[in-house]
């Protein structure tokens, strides 16, 4: 498996926007908190998290392609286990149903992050910090508060055993440790 040093300049390689890459450390550290709370290997889930939209730039975020293609770009630099969620973190491209712990973490985690960024940004100071748990949850019932989240994604946390209060609160901690780095 690749270090992270070497998943970072993968990363760096291939995604060029700020945002993108600020989403996928905030899915790396949410991914390493479902880690540690499901007893897996936090480099796993958490590099998964890291590379989980390694190919969306270059795919141009295609629904049909982008998970598929990154296996071409990682085939053989991380475990199958972790090639696969990361495939299969777009149901779309596949066709197919999640049916693994590490799918469903992947889905749930990288998702819950569109929606913990949107809420921090409502609040007057823009900040993690100020964030609750159960202003996430709210939002989640909100359709119209960040519509392309899919929340559905989300509820997979409970796949895993997981329940949504304890989810937002996980990642909305996960999310804050790295603050800094997400400008938020």
């Amino acid at each position: 498996m690749i270090s992270r040093e070497e998943a970072l300049l993968l990363l760096n390689e291939h995604i060029k926007a700020e945002n993108m890459r600020k989403h996928c450390l905030a899915s790396e550290a949410v991914l390493r908190a479902i880690a540690r709370r499901l007893g897996e290997s936090e480099d796993e889930y958490g590099l998964a998290g890291l590379l989980h939209d390694i190919d969306v730039e270059i795919t141009n975020a295609d629904p049909h392609t982008h998970g598929p293609y990154a296996e071409n770009l990682l085939k053989g630099k991380v475990s199958e286990e972790m090639l696969d969620a990361i495939v299969m973190h777009n149901e779309i491209a596949t066709g197919l149903p999640r049916t693994t712990k590490f799918q469903h973490a992947l889905a749930a985690g990288e998702t819950i992050t569109g929606l913990v960024t949107a809420t921090t940004l409502v609040y007057p100071d823009k900040k993690l910090a100020s964030v609750k748990a159960k202003s996430v949850t709210k939002r989640m019932k909100q359709k119209a508060f960040a519509a392309s989240v899919k929340r559905e994604n989300i509820l997979e946390c409970e796949e895993i055993g997981i329940p949504i209060h304890e989810f937002a609160e996980l990642s909305v901690n996960a999310m804050s440790e790295i603050s800094d780095e997400l400008g938020l």
